[in-house]
């Protein structure tokens, strides 16, 4: 029996997801989803899903209080070749990242990368957004229009670290069904994989130009996608939990590989209408990669979901440990993640320090094996402060339109 048969995740189906490899058709080609099409409608009958338990694809909803890890999309968005789609999960569309999606009024879309170097000396994220969620810019618009509000932020973690996220307006993004460009910064799928462009310039306290190339090449692609919110309005997509990685920017010091990641979450609303505090990791093991969501919904629900991508790319919910605190962060963020009975996580680097968010390299247990990953947490009460978002835009510049040749 397993030692972890009394925890809260007791009792959550496991379901396998077959994804392809790389090379194969299915890494360049539009893969259809494995729903009916549907104009004008909701593609599902079923009720909306609730916290509790995980099902695949088609599964029937009888359960009250269900997360639902699933290959469907709603039709409240459209695709730019038709399909239906809303910006809660375009990425169910494709088994591979697709770029040309539209997100209407108050949602998002975001695609996020990182990266360790094998001697866990340096790290680096890169994240491209559509309605950027976290920019107070955004939030001062009404969130009308995501498409305004684009950007492509990238932090490298260790000696000379930098941090960039300068937010752009529509007329500086190009969007394809393998690329995205946002002003002199892009990401482009191809054969390889994810090739990521980078020319941007630092915020304060170390400013200075960050410019170079990162390349990620997964080791398979998930089909799965996941509700985090009791309905779908916000899905995360785990495209690559295990995946190579390459740095190469333009500083010394700068060019290392390692283990990398790539998922991509999107939504229909803003974070801190439906989320007060969520907590995420991703942890590379033996056994595969260990993904861990929790969270605390503002109608007083929780996310307790984990996973785990074994090395054939195979998709599963999982028993996992209970959720302990460890060290807040400096911000006196707290922090949580899941760990062995008797052990206790840490920080090996602290990465991302803001009022309202923490991101870290840190060391825990699961199943008896000692794994490092990226954890992150997320305080959106803190965020929804209207003088934590003065401090946010300090750090996050935005070019305006008149300053900025139209997209060609």
């Amino acid at each position: 029996m397993d030692e972890y048969d009394n925890e809260p995740f007791q009792g959550i189906r496991p379901h396998i997801f077959n994804p392809p490899k790389p090379g194969s058709d299915n890494m360049s080609e539009h893969v259809q989803p494995d729903v009916p099409r549907q104009q004008g409608g909701a593609l599902r009958t079923q009720s909306p899903w609730h916290d509790g338990s995980f099902y695949a694809p088609g599964h029937p909803i009888n359960d009250p209080g269900a997360v639902s890890v699933w290959r469907g999309y709603p039709s409240r968005s459209r695709h730019t070749d038709g399909l239906p789609v809303g910006a809660a999960c375009s990425a169910s569309l494709a088994r591979r990242p697709r770029f040309d999606l539209t997100v209407d009024q108050n949602g998002y879309a975001w695609w996020y990368v990182d990266g360790i170097s094998h001697d866990k000396t340096r790290a680096i994220s890169i994240i491209a957004f559509i309605g950027s969620v976290f920019s107070p810019w955004y939030a001062w618009s009404g969130r009308k229009a995501p498409h305004n509000h684009c950007c492509i932020n990238v932090a490298t973690y260790g000696p000379g670290g930098r941090f960039t996220m300068t937010e752009r307006p529509g007329r500086t993004t190009i969007q394809t069904p393998d690329s995205f460009h946002v002003g002199p910064s892009s990401f482009q799928w191809t054969d390889d994989g994810l090739v990521i462009n980078i020319d941007e310039y630092s915020a304060p306290p170390i400013p200075g130009r960050v410019k170079g190339r990162i390349l990620l090449k997964p080791h398979f692609l998930t089909s799965a996608a996941v509700a985090i919110s009791k309905d779908d309005a916000h899905m995360w997509r785990p495209f690559a939990p295990r995946a190579d990685i390459s740095v190469e920017l333009e500083a010394p010091g700068w060019q290392w590989s390692g283990e990398g990641y790539m998922d991509a979450n999107f939504g229909d609303r803003s974070l801190e209408e439906d989320f007060q505090f969520w907590t995420w990791g991703r942890f590379p093991s033996q056994h595969g990669s260990y993904c861990f969501y929790d969270a605390e919904r503002t109608d007083g629900s929780k996310l307790e979901a984990a996973f785990l991508c074994d090395e054939d790319g195979n998709f599963q919910t999982i028993s996992a440990p209970t959720s302990k605190e460890f060290k807040p962060s400096l911000w006196r963020v707290k922090r949580n993640t899941r760990t062995d009975v008797g052990e206790n996580a840490r920080q090996i680097m602290n990465m991302l320090d803001a009022p309202f968010y923490s991101r870290s390299m840190i060391e825990t247990y699961i199943h008896k094996e000692r794994v490092t990953g990226i954890h992150e947490a997320l305080d959106m009460r803190r965020f929804n402060r209207q003088f934590i978002k003065a401090m946010i835009a300090m750090r996050t510049p935005r070019i305006p339109a008149w300053l900025t040749p139209r997209k060609t």
